[in-house]
């Protein structure tokens, strides 16, 4: 039996999850601290002589929200993006809140996830996503998992180049000194790391990631 990974330890949140459903349906909760772009809210008692915006929790049905050990965890469709939100404690109706973000290395993303939730209350517009990604990267990560895929599977390595780059580039010259040889290795060797927990780096700010 392959060793059970305890997902709080892996940033996720322990809610149950329906079998009934396949898994790009089912909504992932994330700890803030694990995900950049989880707002954590707090409840203000005393609102500024400013204006201050109050959110009531009951119109929040449309997404998913769920109760942890740790507070209320909600993913909510609002302006035709999904916004991911943390409360200690569940606010009472009307009241005021405000947005806790710690000054670490994640600061900036944290403060576009906040900007783009207070644009969809205000009806402007989002803007991009604070962790999109780049078409080139998101291309190699897509080589990645399918280089994995093919390593699980049994396949050796200039298989694998000639599943990804097509046979006729992969068979032009010697195998031995192919171009392709490393990169396909490098790619295979970044799907494990991926798979074994580098993954997370997707969570963390770009400027960040090595």
């Amino acid at each position: 039996m392959p060793r059970l990974i305890n997902s709080e330890v892996n940033g996720g949140c322990l809610f149950a999850a329906d079998p009934g459903q396949a898994f790009d349906r089912l909504a992932i909760f994330w700890a803030p601290e694990a995900l950049s772009t989880v707002l954590s809210l707090r409840q203000t008692a005393h609102p500024s002589a400013i204006g201050q915006y109050s959110l009531d929790w009951t119109t929040l049905a449309a997404g998913e929200v769920r109760q942890g050990l740790d507070g209320w965890h909600a993913i909510v469709p609002l302006a035709g993006a999904v916004h991911r939100l943390y409360l200690p404690e569940a606010p009472v109706k009307g009241s005021f809140l405000s947005v806790e973000m710690p000054l670490d290395a994640s600061f900036e993303i944290r403060l576009k996830a906040a900007h783009r939730f207070w644009s969809a209350v205000e009806g402007r517009r989002l803007g991009p996503p604070p962790l999109a990604l780049p078409h080139r990267r998101r291309h190699r990560f897509v080589l990645m998992m399918r280089a994995l895929d093919g390593w699980l599977a049994g396949f050796s390595y200039r298989e694998i180049a000639e599943g990804l780059f097509g046979k006729e580039r992969v068979r032009g010259r010697s195998w031995k000194d192919h171009d392709l040889r490393s990169h396909t290795i490098r790619l295979v060797q970044s799907g494990i790391a991926w798979m074994r927990g580098g993954y997370r780096a997707l969570l963390r700010p770009t400027s960040r990631r090595k």
